[in-house]
Parts: C-alpha cells; structure tokens; sequence
C-alpha cells in the first residue's frame, strides 16, 4: 500500500484555513482508487523546529494508483485548494505503507 502524507504547516490565517478545510477534503475523496484517508491534528511537538498543524494520509493500493490520482482532475483540483488554502504551507511526501496486527506484536514480547 502507498499513501500520500500531506505535511500542513500551522496557518497564517487559521480561520481561513478551517473554513476552507472541507472543500479541500471533499475534492480529495473523489479521487480515483482512494482506498481511505486519515487526519492527524497535531496536539504537541516533543522535539524539533517543525510547527506541524495537521498530517493528512490518503492511502492507494499502489504507486501507480496513487500517481494516477494525483494526475486526475480531482486530484489536480484537490492539489490547487490544498495550496491555495494554506497560502503554500504544506509538504508532500508519497510513502509505501504496512502495518503489523497486534496479535503478530505479541509474539516477539514474550
């Protein structure tokens, strides 16, 4: 699985952005193949410069699906707001994503 992880840096104008925030998401959703999405709110920096106000994931069952959906007109459309509502605070990264069950876990703690 790959995924998208959108880096939004702390607003210059937060209400601004929070108002904006669900157009940005609705387009998102329609993009092609989006298996699901996750939004993190950043409640505390333990250690760093970074001033992070939220990480967004939109998660793709491949590099190629996940490329393709950028390269939609959803996705074009999404990008356009996403970078318009946080006047350009913002960091993309693509990531290849796993996971491990608690049960597996488990089996290594003994």
């Amino acid at each position: 699985m790959f995924k998208l992880l959108i880096w939004i840096d702390k607003p210059e104008q937060p209400a601004a952005f929070e108002e904006n925030w669900p157009e940005f998401l609705h387009q998102a959703e329609t993009m092609p193949a989006l298996r699901r999405e996750s939004t993190s709110r950043v409640d505390s920096v333990l250690f760093g410069q970074a001033v992070p106000l939220m990480i967004h994931e939109l998660f793709f069952d491949s590099l190629p699906d996940l490329h393709a959906a950028m390269a939609s007109q959803a996705g074009q459309l999404a990008g356009k707001t996403l970078q318009r509502i946080t006047g350009g605070r913002v960091s993309l990264l693509i990531l290849q994503h796993t996971e491990d069950n608690l049960d597996h876990i488990r089996t290594y703690q003994g």
